[in-house]
């Protein structure tokens, strides 16, 4: 799949309804995008094997047990604590094949192989570290899938809100602390770590296509391209950065003051 065909599907992906997202899908295309050479059928073979497993198992335990057991106990899934910031750790296929990685790609896995099975399980975009929220007989309940889909309990959840920053009042709030997110918004929320990334390290290419990812992944937003923009313009390509301001001022009102900053910024360095 070349990054054409790539983008179509993301493209695609990006006009779906949030309970048609294709999620596994649109993760492989977007590690696909980013390097076309490779054999995604490890993704997909994991995929299939998670819901197997996790199908099995649910005939004789408790849904949350099941999903953790079949992804870190069958599958061996677990979060890299060794090399955390290789961008392997950030990659749908590189995560198949080594069997870990970051808890939001991780998360790709349990989320696709929990929908097959008709559990409901959604992503949750805590501060600092993605989470997973399973319902439950008693409830819901919170999951890592970096450590291997243990359970978080509610301490542990405000302790790390107060640790990411949150005020008191809202490290209280469990409702706030679990609002679960579309599976759209978990993958989006993996394209912006990869972006992140890759401008710390001032990899620029790499920035772009993340970003363009997002764009396609959700057209209704003009934030990915002002960071299309900001990459463009790291790698010296000042007319596309000037294009994909134009998108985004004519995506978002609202956005116009801060491209018509960075615009005047870029076109200064055009004369």
């Amino acid at each position: 799949m070349g990054r054409e065909e790539a983008e179509s599907i993301l493209k695609d992906a990006g006009l779906a309804a949030d309970s048609d997202f294709p999620l596994l899908d649109a993760a492989i295309a977007c590690a696909l995008h980013e390097d076309p050479s490779r054999d995604p059928q490890a993704a997909y073979d994991l995929g299939a094997m998670g819901a197997e497993r996790l199908a099995q198992r649910l005939k004789q335990e408790s849904a949350e047990e099941a999903l953790a057991e079949a992804m870190a106990g069958d599958l061996r899934l677990a979060g890299d604590v060794l090399s955390y910031e290789a961008p392997e750790n950030a990659d749908i296929i590189s995560v198949a094949e080594r069997r870990k990685g970051l808890a939001v790609a991780l998360g790709v896995f349990y989320l696709h192989s929990a929908r097959r099975c008709a559990l409901t399980v959604q992503g949750v975009d805590f501060p600092g570290h993605f989470l997973l929220r399973i319902e439950t007989d008693e409830g819901p309940l919170a999951l890592d899938p970096f450590s291997e889909g243990r359970v978080v309990l509610p301490s542990e959840l405000t302790r790390r809100a107060l640790h990411a920053g949150l005020t008191p009042n809202v490290a209280d709030r469990l409702d706030r602390l679990m609002a679960p997110v579309s599976d759209r918004a978990v993958l989006l929320r993996l394209q912006n770590t990869i972006y992140a990334r890759a401008i710390q390290v001032r990899d620029f290419e790499r920035a772009e296509r993340s970003a363009l990812r997002r764009a396609l992944l959700d057209p209704s937003d003009h934030r990915p391209w002002l960071d299309v923009a900001a990459a463009r313009e790291g790698q010296g390509a000042l007319a596309g950065s000037l294009e994909a301001l134009a998108r985004a001022t004519a995506l978002d009102g609202g956005a116009t003051l801060a491209a018509r900053a960075q615009r005047e910024r870029v076109r200064l360095q055009l004369n």
